[in-house]
C-alpha cells in the first residue's frame, strides 16, 4: 500500500468550479480544463462532490442513480475522460459516495412507494397514523425526521431532507447494491472514495424517541457500523486505496477504530468538533466569537489521541458545507493575506492528510450576501424561516446566515478579474462575491507572495520533510489560547511549527534560543530578527532544527 501520509487532497464542488458551456453551472469539462492548474499546485488527489443523476434538492447529495452522470454536469464519457486525464497528470480522482440515503426519486424508492415489499425493506419504513411519527427524532435540516406516505399508511425515516430517504443497511441486499456501485466506479479507474455521513448508516433495531435530544445518540456510530464498513471494504477490495469517511457528531474512540489500519475499515476520517467552537451553546444558528482555547484543546486532544492509538485524520478548515475559514477564524479585511496563510500552515503542518477546498488556496472569503433571495442552500432557506419564527429580526437572521450558510463555501471559483470571475460566460447559478476582482487565480499566479504560492509551498513541504508527513506531534504548553505551537519529530529530524491565531503581536512564552533553527516557511515577507522572541499578528513560522 502506497503511503498516504505525504499526500494532499483538493476538493472540488463541480457546480461552482468551472462552467465550460456557459449555462451558469460548473461541469465535468470545466474540471478537465483546469487539470493543469491542479497539477501545477501539486495536489495528489481530487475529491469531487457528487455529480450523479439527482433532482438537486441537496446539491447532489440526493442521488437518484449512482451509475449515471447528471446531464447538468456532462456525460459518462466526460467522467471517464476526467479520470484518465487526471491520471496522466499523476492525480487520482476520488468520488463521493452518498450511502446513508438516496433521493426519493431513486428507482428503489419509487418501487417502494408502488407497494413492492422487497424495496420497502431497502428503506426504513414504519407503520403508523398521520400526525403521529414513530419517534421524535429531528432532521438535520429542521423539523421531524419522518415523512408520512398516506397511500401506504407508513412513515419513512429521513435524517436529512424529506426527499432523502435513509437506506436500511441491515438488509444484506442493500449492502450488496452499494458494493456494486463501488465496484463499477473502481473499474472505471477511480482511485479513492469519500463516504458521506457514513457513521450514520447503522440504526438500532428498535427505534425509540429521545427524551434528551434530537435522536442522534441512538444512530451516530450505530450498532453495526464497524461491521458493515469492514464488509464493504473487504468485498470491494478498496483497502489500501484512499478512503475517507465523513463522521457526524462522532467520538475519538470511534474514529480510531474507523482508521486504525489493523481494523481494515477506512484510511482516514473527517470530524467536525473544531468547526463548532463558534457555535453558541452548541447551536449552529447562534453566533459567538470563536473560542480559541477550545479550538486548541480540540486540536491537542485529537492529534495526540489519534497518534497514540494509530488513527489517522483528514485535517481541514473548509468544505462545501462550511463557511470560509479566513472569514471565520482569520481576518478577511486587515490581515487577509497573513491570516489565510497562517490557517493553511496550521493544518498542513499537523499530523494527518490535508484537504484543500477550492478557492481556499486563494483566500476566498464568505459571500457577504445582503438578501435572502441570494441564498440557494435548502438548509439556509429553511433555517431563515425557523429563525424568523423564533423571533429573530430579518437583520439578525441575515447576519447569522452571513456567518453560517453553506452557500459561503459554494460561490463560484474565482479564476480571473473578468466578468463572473472567469467562472462562466453565462449567469452563475449563485452570485459571486464582489472581491473577485482582486482575489483570483490570475492575480495570485502573478504574485509570488500570494496565498496561492504559499499553498503550493505547503504541499511541496509535506513531500520534502518526512517529519511533517510521518513524524510524531508534541504540543508546546501555553496559557495563551491564540498560540498553537508543536514539534513534528521523526528520528533525528525535528520541525517546529508556531502559529498565532490573534490579530496582535505576541511575545513567545518559550525559550527557544537553545535551538539552532532554519526557517522553512513563514507567512510574512522577509524574516524577523525577533523570530524566536515574538510573533506578528497572524504570523506562522515553520522551522527546522539544524
Amino acid at each position: 500500500m502506497e503511503s498516504l501520509k505525504d499526500k494532499v487532497v483538493y476538493q472540488i464542488y463541480p457546480k461552482s468550479f468551472r462552467d465550460s458551456d456557459g449555462d451558469g453551472y460548473g461541469d465535468l469539462r470545466g474540471i478537465i480544463e483546469k487539470l493543469d492548474y491542479l497539477q501545477w499546485l501539486g495536489v495528489d488527489y481530487v475529491w469531487s462532490t457528487p455529480f450523479f443523476l439527482s433532482p438537486q434538492r441537496d446539491n447532489g447529495y440526493d442521488i437518484a442513480d449512482y451509475y449515471q452522470v447528471d446531464p447538468a454536469f456532462g456525460t459518462m464519457e466526460d467522467a471517464e475522460e476526467l479520470i484518465r486525464k487526471a491520471s496522466e497528470r499523476g492525480i487520482g480522482i476520488m468520488f463521493d459516495m452518498v450511502f446513508n440515503h438516496t433521493s426519493t426519486e431513486h428507482e428503489w424508492f419509487k418501487r417502494a412507494l408502488a407497494g413492492e415489499k422487497e424495496y420497502q425493506d431497502y428503506y426504513i419504513f414504519r407503520d403508523g397514523e398521520p400526525g403521529n411519527p414513530p419517534t421524535n427524532w429531528e432532521s438535520k435540516f429542521g423539523g421531524n425526521a419522518w415523512e408520512y406516505v398516506p397511500s401506504l399508511g407508513k412513515w419513512y425515516l429521513h435524517l436529512f431532507d424529506r426527499t432523502q430517504a435513509d437506506l436500511n443497511w441491515d438488509n444484506p441486499k442493500v449492502r450488496e447494491e452499494l458494493k456494486n456501485v463501488i465496484r463499477f466506479w473502481k473499474e472505471k479507474g477511480v482511485k479513492g472514495f469519500r463516504f458521506d455521513v457514513v457513521n450514520l448508516i447503522s440504526k438500532p433495531e428498535v427505534l425509540e424517541s429521545d427524551d434528551q435530544g434530537d435522536g442522534r445518540r441512538f444512530y451516530t456510530d450505530g450498532p453495526h457500523v464497524h461491521e458493515y464498513l469492514k464488509e464493504l471494504v473487504r468485498d470491494t477490495g478498496i483497502h489500501g486505496m484512499i478512503t475517507v469517511g465523513e463522521m457526524s457528531s462522532t467520538s475519538i474512540d470511534n474514529c480510531i477504530r474507523y482508521t486504525n489500519p489493523e481494523e481494515k475499515e477506512l484510511a482516514m476520517c473527517f470530524h467536525f468538533h473544531h468547526l463548532k467552537v463558534d457555535y453558541k451553546d452548541g447551536d449552529k444558528w447562534e453566533v459567538q466569537p470563536a473560542d480559541y482555547g477550545k479550538l486548541r484543546e480540540l486540536f491537542v486532544g485529537w492529534q495526540e489521541g489519534m497518534e497514540k492509538n494509530n488513527g489517522w485524520e483528514a485535517v481541514f478548515w473548509c468544505n462545501h458545507d462550511q463557511p470560509r475559514a479566513v472569514s471565520r477564524f482569520g481576518d478577511d479585511k486587515k490581515y487577509w493575506k497573513e491570516s489565510a496563510k497562517m490557517l493553511g500552515a496550521a493544518v498542513h503542518t499537523m499530523r494527518g492528510t490535508p484537504y484543500i477546498f477550492q478557492g481556499e488556496e486563494l483566500g476566498m472569503t464568505n459571500a457577504g450576501y445582503t438578501d435572502i433571495s441570494q441564498y440557494r442552500d435548502v438548509e439556509s432557506t429553511n433555517y431563515y424561516q425557523i429563525m424568523l419564527e423564533r423571533g429573530k429580526t430579518r437583520e439578525e437572521a441575515l447576519h447569522i446566515l452571513n456567518e453560517r450558510s453553506r452557500d459561503n463555501g459554494r460561490t463560484p471559483m474565482q479564476w480571473s478579474s473578468q466578468e463572473n470571475a472567469g467562472f462562466s460566460a453565462g449567469t452563475p447559478w449563485i452570485s459571486i462575491p464582489e472581491n473577485y476582482k482582486t482575489i483570483n487565480v490570475e492575480a495570485e499566479m502573478a504574485d509570488e507572495d500570494s496565498i496561492l504560492y504559499f499553498y503550493r509551498r505547503l504541499i511541496a513541504l509535506r513531500k520534502e520533510e518526512k517529519a511533517i508527513a510521518e513524524g510524531s506531534i508534541e504540543f508546546l504548553p501555553t496559557e495563551d489560547p491564540q498560540l498553537l505551537a508543536f514539534r513534528r519529530v521523526l528520528g533525528e529530524e525535528e520541525i517546529l511549527c508556531i502559529h498565532n491565531f490573534g490579530g496582535e503581536e505576541k511575545a513567545l512564552p518559550w525559550d527557544l534560543d537553545g535551538g539552532d533553527y532554519e526557517v522553512l516557511l513563514g507567512n510574512y515577507q522577509g524574516g524577523s530578527e525577533k523570530l524566536l522572541k515574538e510573533l506578528r499578528p497572524y504570523e506562522s513560522v515553520v522551522l527546522k532544527r539544524k
